[in-house]
């Protein structure tokens, strides 16, 4: 199974998972909708969700891989060996959203779900209690980055993971991530090694 996390002002039917069940048709994928403005309940929702996820009985032989983008990677991160996953993957991430969101503190708009909320200096500070340390994650993980990215720094990004994951940094592109395609075809390699392996 791959779980897909999508970030601030999405969905679980974003674009990235619809490309995620399209090239990958014969994988499972879940892509749960949570609120990802709110670190506390994001986190609780995801944990709860997943866990009676991967608890049901046809999921025992299957591997288990997070996929989060932007904010979704940032929770993938704190979630990963919380849930004993096999892989872990994050998409231009907000490894530090503490300092990221502080930009766009106000009112929000999550086009997805045609929704307004404020999201204010506290709730940003909140995320700072599910910070990942790289240096711990015991869940071998894959960064992959547009150096691109108006948002956040690639650099910077994979400085905090290096020697921790798998880095793959492309040229140009953005934050939306304009390399889904090279994306998912090393998710689908890893996931396919992942079960050679369990045979």
């Amino acid at each position: 199974m791959i779980v897909y996390l999508h970030g601030l002002n999405s969905a679980g039917s974003s674009a990235k998972a619809a490309r995620l069940r399209e090239a990958l048709p014969g994988i499972e994928i879940v892509s749960p909708t949570y609120p990802a403005q709110t670190a506390a309940l994001a986190v609780e929702v995801l944990e709860q969700e997943l866990r009676e996820t991967f608890a049901q009985p046809d999921q025992a032989a299957q591997p288990r891989v997070l996929v989060g983008s932007s904010m979704g990677g940032f929770y993938a991160a704190w979630l990963a060996d919380r849930l004993d996953l096999h892989h872990l993957f994050m998409i231009n991430p907000a490894l530090e959203p503490w300092q990221l969101l502080q930009q766009v503190v106000g009112w929000q708009f999550n086009e997805a779900l045609h929704t307004s909320y404020y999201l204010s200096a506290e709730m940003v500070e909140a995320t700072r209690a599910y910070a990942t340390d790289a240096s711990t994650l015991k869940t071998p993980a894959t960064l992959l980055l547009d150096k691109g990215d108006e948002l956040i720094d690639s650099w910077t990004s994979a400085a905090l993971y290096d020697g921790y994951a798998r880095i793959h940094c492309f040229e140009g592109g953005s934050h939306a991530f304009d390399h889904m395609d090279e994306a998912v075809a090393l998710i689908g390699q890893t996931y396919q090694a992942l079960m050679r392996a369990s045979d």
